[in-house]
């Protein structure tokens, strides 16, 4: 599975963090902390109650119970919302090993499909590596009241490697398998088999490995699902076929939203909607004859984070509309917004609506919860989580 391009087309520069730290952005603006109401174009007003104290949060999920598991990525934290109040002790017996560096940490979490009998909650994070390569891991653990129990990793990456820091989502699908999108891949590495970085691995809920659909060939790692991945950020099951979409950024633009299908390239970075970081193009092409066409792309970039599809019944309106965060607008610090696509009966969008650009906050997340309500992750400092509700 290795594909050559020209040498221009492989020189990605990566912008130094001194000089996006120069960027110009809106002015800071402090989070209310009391309930309020915005305007929407087809729920009517609807109320956003915050809930602060958190610290750069990365992914939420949620426990049969209601109960709301928030990741902390940089503090390395995994935190409990019960009732609206967030519980001041984290979870302990998190896994061994972990790192925040190089904008990594504790990543993303989630719940197995019988929790009720199982207890187990699965987490992925960074790890420390020696320069010039990356780490990662993947763990599960019976949560127990407030500790994580026979905590065991059922899967790590020691490589060579660089590029943006691995978005590193997981999800739980109808075919009862655990995917497991591995990002940060800035060049062709996310064309070679031998690699895990700019890939989605399948995995059995103990870890052990199904027959992918690459199985069977020398050059391809076993748990490869797909590949020709950017950096994955988000995972979501369609309401209607079951299937796993998924979010991933492109550099300046060319954020996408793609089907997963078993085996398939997604083309980075033979094609793209986007530029380097350097303003050079990725590529002179969109679209290739053996390659998967994004369902949505956004240029300029949104930062595009977690998602969801809307199922619930508190907003009828919203039903089957999918609802994707956003950390920033065409690379501005403080941009950040929520948008909700609509699609017709074929699932082609119709339209887009946005949400949260006068917070001045990054959206990390959106999820529904049990409840039918939508909750949305800020990721700052003092980040927190909105709970939208019907204002009527």
């Amino acid at each position: 599975m290795r594909i050559h391009l020209p040498l221009a087309t492989l020189a990605f520069c990566l912008v130094p963090a001194a000089l996006l730290a120069q960027i110009p952005g809106l002015p800071e603006k402090p989070l209310p902390d009391a309930p309020f109401v915005i305007d929407t174009a087809e729920a009517g007003q609807v109320r956003v109650t915050p809930m602060k104290g958190l610290e750069l949060p990365w992914d939420l999920a949620f426990l049969p119970n209601g109960d709301m598991l928030v990741t902390e990525r940089t503090a390395m934290r995994l935190r409990v919302v019960r009732n609206g109040k967030l519980d001041p002790q984290p979870i302990t017996g998190l896994p061994d090993g972990m790192s925040s560096g190089g904008g990594g940490g504790l990543m993303a979490v989630a719940v197995h499909p019988r929790f009720a009998q199982t207890g187990w909650v699965y987490l992925t994070y960074t790890k420390p590596a020696e320069r010039g390569r990356r780490g990662l891991g993947l763990a599960r653990g019976r949560l127990n009241g407030t500790k994580l129990e026979d905590v065991r990793e059922l899967f790590k990456v020691d490589e060579v490697g660089g590029g943006p820091p691995p978005g590193l989502p997981l999800i739980f699908a109808p075919d009862g398998y655990l995917y497991f999108f591995i990002g940060g891949a800035n060049d062709m590495i996310a064309q070679r088999g031998d690699s895990y970085y700019g890939k989605v691995l399948r995995f059995n809920d103990d870890g052990s490995v199904p027959r992918n659909p690459l199985a069977g060939r020398d050059d391809v790692a076993k748990e490869i699902f797909s590949y020709g991945h950017r950096n994955g950020i988000g995972l979501a099951i369609h309401p209607t076929t079951g299937a796993v979409w998924e979010s991933e950024n492109g550099p300046y633009g060319g954020d996408e939203v793609n089907i997963l299908k078993p085996g398939a390239n997604y083309g980075w970075p033979l094609v793209s909607y986007g530029r380097d970081y350097s303003g050079a193009p990725v590529s002179d092409k969109r679209t290739l004859p053996e390659v998967e066409d994004p369902v949505l792309f956004w240029v300029p970039s949104i930062a595009i984070s977690g998602m969801t599809f809307y199922t619930g019944d508190r907003f009828p309106a919203w039903r089957n509309n999918l609802f994707v965060g956003g950390m920033q607008q065409g690379r501005l610090p403080r941009t950040g917004q929520m948008q909700r696509v609509v699609f017709n009966e074929q699932w082609q969008e119709v339209r887009r609506e946005a949400f949260f650009q006068d917070l001045r906050q990054r959206i990390r997340d959106v999820e529904q919860g049990p409840d039918g309500l939508l909750y949305v992750l800020t990721d700052e400092r003092d980040g927190a989580v909105l709970k939208l509700e019907p204002a009527q």
